[in-house]
């Protein structure tokens, strides 16, 4: 489901109009992002965690010659 088609689907299930539901992301989602930036985590019950993790950094490799 792509963002246009989340949006249309809020818009549906709580009867509002597509621009309400668009704000109603968008601030969503910066609100989130806010969060995460302060190193906090996000936990809605019955969906999921939002966090930040550390992780080490690897090595690429150029799948055509192996080379580093």
């Amino acid at each position: 489901m792509k963002k246009l088609e989340l949006v249309a689907a809020i818009a549906e299930h709580v009867e509002m109009s597509k621009t309400d539901s668009a704000k109603f992301l968008e601030s969503f989602i910066a609100v989130v992002t806010k969060a995460l930036k302060k190193d906090d985590s996000v936990t809605i019950v019955g969906f999921g965690t939002f966090e930040v993790r550390k992780r080490k950094a690897r090595t690429g490799r150029n799948p055509k010659t192996g080379a580093a």
